[in-house]
Formats: C-alpha cells, structure tokens, sequence
C-alpha cells in the first residue's frame, strides 16, 4: 500500500495522513442526524461506547511466524491486527488466502494493547480489529483518548499532528 502526497486547503502546504486519523471522531458516519453538531456528537458517543467495549475485552492478536504481533503499515500508521473471536480470525485468514494454516495467536486485553503494546512500537500505531468482517471492521487510530497522550499523532508524537513538540 502506498501513500500519495497532495495539498492541504491552504495550497501548497502538504497535509499529513495522520491528520486524517485524527479527525476520525469527527467525521460523519452512514448515521442519520438533524444537523452536522449533533451527527459529530453521535459519532463521538458511539466511538466512545466501541472504545470502551474494546478496552474491556480481551481479544486475539495473531502472532507472525517469528512470534511478534501481526501488523499492516498504512498511510504512515502501524496497525495492529486484533480479532473478537476466532471465527473473525478465521475470516481474516481467509480474505488472505491462508485459510489452511494453523494461526498462532495471545489473548490480550484492549486496554493493554492500546496502553503498553501500541506505545512499545516506538511509531504511531492503532488497532484494525476484526478487519476481514465485513460490518464488523473498527479502526482504533493513535490520537489522543484512545492511545496515551505521549504517542498520539494529535498531540505531537513523531513530529505529526497539532501539538508541540
């Protein structure tokens, strides 16, 4: 997967993709709303409710051969693969094509992951959970609220975002 370039709405100056993930909670979903305040505060509800959710559950992280957590780089964040249960694994499998092999994997809980693991990384990293199920797919990205402050994209962490450094 590659990145473009492009120009953000004040011409030339470039816009960073991880700007992107930042304003995740703010930007509008298939949700129904009377105006765009109340549709943002939705989405901010129900991100919150599927964070909590996350945080309280333990869910798999599928390990790479060399036993590190599997991960998929894009759009200048590292994601972390974590899945509900094994039949969402199972579906990841299969949209890879390896089905048939056996998938090594821990049971961890969300906010460990989000907490210790993704900061470990040493690079933005957030969560593709349940990716391979279709409807069922969130993305957990690096911004403040969701990883510590120190590593979020939005606080300034790796140089990116709107905080000082």
């Amino acid at each position: 997967m590659t990145e473009g370039g492009g120009s953000g709405p004040t011409g030339g100056i470039p816009r960073s993709r991880l700007q992107d993930y930042a304003e995740l909670v703010e930007s509008p979903t298939n949700s129904v709303a009377t105006t765009p305040a109340t549709t943002a505060a939705g989405n901010r509800r129900e991100f919150a409710a599927l964070l909590g959710e996350f945080r309280r559950t333990a869910v798999l992280l599928p390990l790479s051969d060399d036993g590190f957590p599997l991960v998929g780089d894009f759009g200048g964040v590292r994601w972390l693969y974590a899945f509900s249960d094994e039949a969402a694994l199972a579906r990841f499998a299969a949209a890879r094509g390896a089905a048939d092999r056996a998938w090594e994997y821990e049971q961890v809980l969300g906010a460990r992951l989000l907490d210790a693991v993704a900061p470990a990384l040493g690079v933005p990293c957030g969560m593709a959970v349940d990716v391979g199920s279709p409807g069922d797919e969130l993305l957990l990205p690096p911004v403040i609220g969701v990883v510590p402050d120190p590593v979020a994209v939005d606080a300034g962490a790796y140089g990116e975002g709107g905080g000082s450094e």
